[in-house]
């Protein structure tokens, strides 16, 4: 080989040419198998600013924003040298530089960890960084999670301020890679924490011990009690022994207070407190403390539609039924009758020791009005009251005493129905009448308005005198006359009476209404006179009967060869001397 040719190849040899660079250039991009869209690892060359330049093997270096290196809550803590793996959008951009992300990087990255953790159900640590519409987002490494405002906490929470930018744990509920949806919960593994933590305190503890604990919260039908790390209720009926409306009467929170524990429930770790446990129970020998018949003070503690409850002494309270609250007001809410904190004697009616109750009566430490209206106005005494109701039974009347007394149809007229005679009243009018009968037991009081004018049966006089009986001969006037008798009135008393069309002749054929006229007057005999009713049985027929009969023996039977005719006659001829000579 001459010198000239060496020379050429010694130069070729130290100096490669344009083409050769750009063909090393591409194999060196082969090797590397970089490809858009994926991951990939870079050297950090300088940091500039807020900017690291990073060297991923390409042409040009490409430039990632320091923030995508820290986080929420995080430094970035960067520096020459760094080895790290960024998502490579762009191999070249217009500018001739490569377009590389962090942010992406780190997403993909835990996309994959984040479906692994999904998949065994494993918890996940995130940084709550910003608020949205119903909830919150949370940074899990790069991917970004939806909290919603329900999964917080356990309890709602109103300021969530010292939550944000704190690395702490959340569990996925739910994941969509394809639409690039995560949804975490808080809560749940607060629960699961708090649940661990219960069983393990809950194992401590043992039903009837006393321990210590602080209010925590207070509600209308309780209290909640710390007891170190595990919650217990304290129900409002087992604060104390007597009625406490609400918990807010006896604790504050805050408040230690010394409890029983009364119940423990191991599969929902729920614990039932009991303050009053602790103290004597007053129901204990109650018989002998209020015997029944007895009469106590006591405060009105409680109103309810069925009566009224009276504390006799702290824990120990006895129930007014509303039917034991007045004698006369019946259908009376019992707030109308007794108030709130007002103090009242009572009666001791029912005492049941098991069942914790106790019978109170208020009506029976005042005197029956029934009894009092009975001492103070005898069977027949005139009494005046006020018209109360209008029924188909009669009238109502209020009464001396604040009861009622009343009076029946029948009571209301001698001589009407009292159908008829109970359109005469109507409500608000005084009204005098006469007491028929008071019956205690059955609080009934029954008067009439027709005794004032007394019985037209005693009122009335026979024709021969004395008071109406039966068989007796009186003198009526005919009032009016009707197709099925006469109406008549009694000439002497003025009662009224009716004969019915078969009692007005012996003789079939005279029985005829017409025959009568108004205001003529005939003699008829009685064939009922009734003191109660008052009504009064006449009978023309009954009456010529009689005549008949009288007449017969007077002037002698059919035997004596007289005739029916001839002894009539006779008589009839001896009855009209008689009214001549009178």
């Amino acid at each position: 080989m001459n010198a000239t040719a060496t020379a050429t190849k010694s130069k070729k040899d130290s100096a490669p040419s344009r083409e050769d660079f750009a063909a090393l250039l591409e194999q060196s991009f082969a090797e590397q198998d970089l490809a858009e869209g994926s991951v990939i690892k870079g050297t950090v060359t300088a940091i500039e600013k807020d900017v690291a330049v990073i060297d991923v093997g390409l042409k040009t270096e490409g430039r990632v924003a320091l923030r995508e290196f820290g986080g929420h809550g995080r430094e970035h803590g960067l520096k020459v040298g760094d080895e790290v793996e960024v998502y490579l959008e762009r191999i070249e951009n217009a500018l001739g530089e490569a377009v590389i992300s962090r942010d992406k990087a780190r997403r993909e990255e835990s996309w994959v960890k984040l479906e692994e953790a999904f998949n065994k159900n494993e918890k996940v640590e995130g940084v709550i960084f910003n608020q949205v519409k119903g909830g919150y987002t949370v940074d899990l490494d790069g991917a970004v999670a939806f909290l919603p405002r329900s999964q917080v906490d356990i309890r709602p929470v109103r300021d969530v301020g010292p939550l944000m930018n704190m690395p702490q744990p959340f569990q996925i509920l739910k994941m969509d890679r394809r639409r690039g949806n995560i949804v975490v919960s808080r809560r749940t593994v607060l629960e699961e924490t708090r649940a661990e933590q219960r069983q393990e305190l809950v194992q401590n503890l043992e039903e009837g011990q006393v321990i210590d604990g602080v209010v925590k919260n207070i509600t209308d039908y309780g209290a909640f009690v710390d007891l170190g790390g595990i919650d217990g209720l304290l129900h409002v009926t087992d604060i104390a022994w007597r009625r406490v409306n609400h918990p807010t009467e006896v604790l504050n929170i805050g408040q230690t207070v010394k409890v029983k524990i009364i119940k423990i429930n191991h599969e929902t770790h729920r614990i039932s407190l009991g303050m009053k446990q602790l103290l004597a129970d007053p129901w204990e020998g109650i018989e002998a403390k209020y015997p029944v018949g007895t009469r106590f003070s006591g405060r009105v503690t409680n109103i309810t539609d069925y009566g009224a409850f009276v504390e006799l002494e702290p824990g120990i309270e006895g129930l007014i039924h509303v039917s034991e609250m007045s004698w006369t007001k019946k259908n009376v809410h019992p707030g109308k009758i007794v108030s709130s904190s007002q103090e009242v004697e009572v009666q001791v009616l029912e005492v049941d020791s098991s069942k914790r109750r106790i019978s109170l009566g208020l009506k029976q430490t005042l005197q029956n009005p029934w009894e009092a209206f009975a001492e103070k106005y005898k069977q027949g005494t005139e009494v005046e009251g006020e018209v109360k109701n209008k029924t188909e039974f009669g009238l109502f009347l209020g009464l001396d005493g604040d009861v009622d007394g009343m009076v029946h149809l029948s009571d209301l007229d001698w001589n009407r129905p009292g159908e008829v005679a109970i359109e005469d009243y109507k409500k608000g009018d005084m009204v005098k009448a006469v007491v028929l009968d008071v019956d205690v037991e059955k609080e009934r009081i029954s008067l009439g308005i027709k005794q004032l004018g007394g019985n037209p049966v005693s009122s009335s006089a026979a024709a021969g005198g004395g008071e109406l009986k039966k068989n007796a001969v009186v003198t009526v006037e005919v009032v009016e006359v009707q197709d099925g008798g006469l109406e008549v009135k009694l000439v002497d008393g003025g009662a009224s009476a009716y004969i019915r069309r078969a009692d007005l002749a012996r003789d079939r054929n005279d029985q005829r209404p017409e025959r009568f006229s108004v205001g003529q007057k005939v003699d008829a005999r009685v064939t009922s006179a009734d003191k109660k009713t008052g009504k009064i049985g006449l009978s023309i027929k009954a009456q010529e009967v009689a005549q008949e009969k009288e007449a017969m023996e007077k002037y002698g039977s059919s035997d004596s060869g007289a005739s029916l005719g001839d002894i009539l006659g006779a008589a009839l001829k001896q009855r009209s001397d008689d009214k001549s000579e009178d």
